[in-house]
C-alpha cells in the first residue's frame, strides 16, 4: 500500500479506515490466488506501466509481452468508452491468448478526474473485478470497464 500512502493523508481517520477496509477485502481474498499477467497497453498498442500499482494491488503482474498475457486492458488517458470501442478493434490481434479467451478490457477511469484515495481504492477493486470475475462484484462493469469480445 505504499503508493497509496500519500493520497491517504488529510483524510479524517473514518474515511481512512473504511478505504483501508475495501483495500483489506481484496488483500484477503488474492491471498491464495495466483498472479494474473496483465498487458495494460494504449491505443498504438504500446505497453503501458501507469496503472501498474493498481494491478498488482488487485491480483495481477504487469506482463510486457502481450502473447503470455491473460488479459489486455486498453486504457488510455482522455478516452472513453466509447471511443476506445471504435479504436480497440482494429489494434486486436486474433494470436493473443486474450483474444482467443475474450479477455480484453476496456476501461475509463480518468475522464474529469482527480487521483484521490477513494478513486485510487475504487479502481483497485475494479482490477480485482476483472481479474478475478469469479470473487468480485463491485459493480461499476459498464460504467468505468466494460469486457470487450473481439
Amino acid at each position: 500500500m505504499s503508493f497509496l500512502n500519500d493520497l491517504f493523508i488529510g483524510l479524517d481517520a473514518a474515511k481512512q479506515e473504511e478505504l483501508q477496509e475495501r483495500l483489506d477485502i481484496v488483500e484477503h481474498k488474492i491471498k491464495f490466488m495466483d498472479k494474473i499477467p496483465v498487458a495494460c497497453l494504449d491505443l498504438n498498442n504500446n505497453p503501458s506501466y501507469f496503472l501498474s500499482e493498481e494491478i498488482a494491488q488487485a491480483g495481477g503482474m504487469i506482463e510486457s509481452d502481450v502473447m503470455s498475457a491473460v488479459y489486455v486492458v486498453y486504457y488510455q488517458p482522455g478516452k472513453t468508452l466509447t471511443d476506445l470501442m471504435r479504436e480497440v478493434p482494429a489494434m486486436l490481434q486474433a494470436d493473443w491468448q486474450s483474444v482467443q479467451n475474450n479477455r480484453i478490457v476496456l476501461l475509463n477511469d480518468d475522464v474529469n478526474r482527480e487521483r484521490s484515495a477513494e478513486n485510487v481504492v475504487a479502481l483497485i477493486e475494479d482490477f480485482a473485478e476483472m481479474l478475478h470475475p469469479g470473487s468480485f462484484i463491485f459493480g461499476h462493469e459498464g460504467d468505468k470497464w466494460i469486457r470487450f469480445g473481439a
